[in-house]
């Protein structure tokens, strides 16, 4: 199992995190999904790493693309 957070700075009311868990939760392979509106953050926890791109995909074409991750190196 796998766990990763996506910032997904467009989502902005209570039925974009009902329509982000809905689709993400409907893909074979993820375990669970948790949207919260206040940090923009999407926590996705995959059966195996290979579901992320289908869940980054995913998160595109509902229309809420995932923030580049930035290195705070």
């Amino acid at each position: 199992m796998a766990t990763k957070t996506y910032l997904c700075p467009d989502m902005s009311c209570d039925h974009c995190v009902m329509a982000i868990e809905r689709e993400l939760k409907a893909l074979e392979g993820v375990v669970s999904v948790q949207a919260d509106l206040s940090t923009k953050r999407v926590v996705v926890e995959v059966s195996d790493d290979d579901v992320l791109p289908q869940v980054e995909a995913t998160l595109k074409e509902i229309g809420y693309p995932p923030a580049p991750e930035v290195s705070l190196a």
